[in-house]
């Protein structure tokens, strides 16, 4: 078999070898060249349709040296400025106060970003993670990865001239370490803990002598903990789908995985096939900048997240040293805090020193956002506990995904590593399994741990948002470990809810409550979320459309992609009948605004009540429903928005019946008609003239809908109020419906919807854009014959001297 591999990679690779040598690229001061002994790193790529390519290596250094080359070669701008961020140089080079690519953090201005990173560099929170033995620490085959991908991003720099005018002849584009590709990691795994808090991080402050801050409501910072935390709210989500065998037409599993991710920045996925002849053979999209597949397909798995529910955090709150506010007792005895001084350049040559503090628990915070303060007071502070920032095995999960050849061993994987920080996993195999898991790195708290150690804040929030508040002054109150844990503080893999062989298991950013309807998950912790509560609208309308699916049976990858484009309105369905009743019987066929005005709806209720409930391209009306939906949802709270509540027994149909007689419905009816009028556009105009994207001057009408409508195709795109809706902040992006014939070859449709390339001289800005628009997809050339047989193969040979 090895042999075989070998003998067609040689075959594909005299179609056109492109051999290209340089020296290794200088490393960043302090850190080792990225070098190999003998003759050096290099990889066959092989490119197919769209620009995808198909990276073949003889080990993993290798491996990761084609990947970091081939990145560089469609997003090198992009995963540059993602190293100044990394490297806490955004202030010197893009302005102190301007805002940052969020990719990474949470950071609201550049500064705030630079103190962050520069901070984690100066504290070599990374160095000393993978000073750690796996499996606590990454892997051989990881730091193998790491290695070979820096070397391959820095010869690519090297050998090829920068055209992208984002970054093309910029100081600030610069070789790599491994050591950056492991910060790189590090970054994305404490995205939803102390990257979502580096604002409040940087800026803790201890208290001025006599100041009194006021004292934080706790209902209030439990409803803003409840906004904080929710997934369906970010800008990140997912809906996956796994059918068992029962329910298709072969007997063997179906996967549709559809994460919603930003259109542009750092945390785009990019699509590539990634193989060691006789070790690993896997296709899907990485997230720039990592290593492995993140979600994706072999040819016995298919698998794809969803952003979990489960909070990522803790607080513990401090009883302070009435002497001192930057000492704390802990059972009585005092802690001086950890004084970390970092200082950063800005952009007119001046530097910036803050200081930051920390504790045993983690860095002091005065705030988890807007309308979240935690006030440092002489006598509390609160110190915010991140389990991610101990985690430096996300990318040995991710591989040891791509390698799983069943669900056993997909469960198995996740076990061993205990990587994921922020996602659930959703498979499917060719077996004919399916599996649901939260498997996530999570603080340890438990329901009993809250209840004997939650101060009065975190009565509030721990039940309502999942955030726990525990008393940090009292050492029974740490986290402690469970027996099956790599880490402390963290839960331990048998105690994740799991749903296994369901005909269908399908999540869109809930908890796992309703993961399948007829087999709800129960019994888990409050920290991974709820359970009898309701569910969102594209919970609601995915439930209903999988659970459909799966009585109909005999389903194919046919019927997947069907579903991730039908573009059904949930809320629509439910609501555009009465809306427009509601709306024809207005007096007079008017409706007053929010600013008092008198508007003329009547061509408007024609629209509602013609629309075909759906937000595709031809479908009239489509565009004014959704921008009433969003003033009506925004305007009115969500227990008096329905007439029937909701209910535990009955929580996909529940709640119903909209109140058109709130005052809230009228006003949002003629403020939307007014808005369009504004812009100029007409009740009725079809989606395709005010909802699309702009790629290198064209315009490119797109199909999907809002998280607030529930439509499972999801878009959030950016409102121009005179012209409607000119960009896509994040949405629908690495679309992958895949099955399995019993052969060597998974059945697999792609969509990379934003395309492989910000690059606007790239052939690849927006070619598969285009295809999204016209609802087609990309057939997977997965096997080597059907890699040969690309029309538009291109095979590159990468090398290092």
């Amino acid at each position: 078999m090895r042999n075989r591999w070998r003998r067609l990679v040689l075959i594909g690779t005299a179609l056109l070898s492109v051999a290209a040598a340089a020296s290794p690229a200088p490393a960043e001061t302090g850190g080792a060249p990225e070098r190999a002994s003998g003759r050096g790193l290099s990889a066959t790529i092989r490119y197919t349709e769209y620009g995808i390519p198909h990276i073949v290596a003889k080990d993993y250094a290798n491996l990761g040296f084609g990947t970091g080359w081939a990145q560089a070669n469609d997003q090198v701008c992009t995963l540059a400025e993602g190293h100044v961020t990394l490297r806490g140089e955004r202030s010197k080079y893009f302005g102190a106060d301007a805002k940052p690519d969020r990719s990474l953090s949470s950071a609201s201005t550049n500064l705030s970003s630079d103190l962050f990173f520069r901070g984690v560099r100066d504290a070599r929170t990374v160095e000393k993670l993978l000073d750690e033995p796996a499996p606590v620490g990454p892997s051989r085959d990881v730091r193998e990865l790491m290695r070979g991908y820096a070397a391959g991003y820095n010869a690519w720099l090297e050998q090829n001239r920068i055209t992208d005018p984002a970054c093309k002849d910029a100081e600030w584009v610069r070789p790599i370490t491994s050591l950056d590709v492991a910060r790189r990691s590090f970054a994305l795994a404490v995205l939803g803990g102390q990257g979502r808090a580096a604002d409040a991080i940087v800026s803790a402050r201890p208290p001025t002598p006599g100041t009194s801050p006021e004292t934080p409501d706790p209902d209030q910072v439990a409803e803003a903990a409840r906004e904080l935390f929710s997934a369906q709210d970010a800008d990140m989500g997912s809906n996956a789908v796994a059918f068992a065998g029962s329910t298709t037409a072969n007997g063997r599993g179906l996967l549709l995985g559809n994460p919603h991710y930003p259109w542009h920045g750092g945390r785009r996925f990019w699509q590539s096939q990634q193989t060691i002849p006789g070790e690993l053979n896997v296709s899907g999209g990485l997230l720039l900048g990592s290593t492995s597949v993140s979600i994706g397909y072999n040819a016995s798995v298919a698998w794809s997240h969803t952003v979990a529910t489960g909070v990522p955090v803790n607080l513990h709150e401090l009883k302070l040293d009435p002497s001192d506010p930057t000492a704390y007792l802990v059972d009585g005895e005092r802690h001086r805090m950890k004084k970390r001084t970092v200082t950063v350049d800005t952009e007119n040559g001046e530097q910036v020193t803050r200081t930051q503090w920390w504790t045993r628990y983690g860095p002091v915070v005065t705030s988890l956002g807007a309308g979240l303060p935690l006030p440092w007071t002489e006598s509390t502070a609160y110190a915010l506990n991140d389990p991610n920032a101990s985690n430096m095995r996300i990318s040995d999960a991710s591989l040891a995904l791509n390698k799983a050849r069943s669900i056993k061993e997909v469960k198995a994987a996740l076990a061993r590593t205990q990587g994921l920080p922020w996602v659930n996993t959703i498979a499917a195999d060719a077996a004919g399994h399916s599996l649901f898991t939260q498997s996530q790195v999570l603080p340890r708290i438990t329901d009993e741990l809250a209840e004997r150690c939650s101060t009065a804040l975190g009565r509030a929030t721990y039940p309502s948002a999942g955030l726990a508040v525990l008393d940090g002054s009292r050492t029974e109150c740490e986290l402690g470990q469970d027996p099956d844990a790599l880490q402390p503080g963290v839960f331990g893999p048998s105690r994740m809810p799991v749903l296994e062989d369901a005909p269908y298991a399908e999540n869109s950013n809930d908890s796992a409550w309703l993961t399948n309807l007829d087999r709800p998950l129960t019994g888990y912790e409050r920290i991974f979320g709820t359970v009898g509560t309701q569910r969102s609208m594209r919970t609601r309308g995915a439930v209903e459309d999988v659970a459909a699916m799966a009585d109909q049976g005999r389903l194919t990858v046919r019927d997947l992609q069907e579903q991730q484009f039908a573009n059904r309105v949930p809320a629509g369905d439910r609501t555009a009948a009465d809306v427009a009743k509601a709306c024809a019987a207005l007096p007079g066929g008017t409706a007053t605004g929010s600013d008092g005005r008198e508007v003329d709806v009547r061509a408007a209720c024609a629209a509602i009540g013609a629309w075909d409930r759906t937000m595709n391209l031809d479908s009239r009306g489509a565009l004014l429903f959704d921008r009433f939906w969003r003033k009506l949802t925004a305007g009115v709270p969500a227990d008096e928005r329905w007439k029937v509540p909701f209910s535990a027994a009955d929580p996909v149909r529940t709640p119903h019946t909209l109140d058109t007689a709130h005052a809230g419905f009228e006003r949002a009816l003629a403020d939307a008609v007014a808005e369009l009028d504004r812009a100029g556009i007409a009740p009725d105009a079809p989606l395709s003239a005010h909802q699309s994207v702009r790629r290198a001057g064209d315009r490119i009408p797109v199909h999907g809908g809002t998280e607030s409508l529930g439509v499972w195709n999801k878009l959030e795109p950016a409102w121009d109020p005179a012209a409607g809706y000119t960009e896509v902040t994040h949405g629908s992006s690495y679309i992958q419906a895949v099955g399995f014939d019993g052969g060597r070859c998974p059945v697999a449709r792609t969509l990379l919807t934003y395309s492989q390339s910000e690059n606007p001289e790239s052939p690849h800005l927006s070619d598969q854009t285009r295809l999204y628009a016209q609802k087609r997809w990309v057939t997977s050339r997965f096997c080597e014959r059907d890699i040969l047989a690309s029309p538009e193969l291109r095979v590159v040979k990468v090398r290092q001297r």
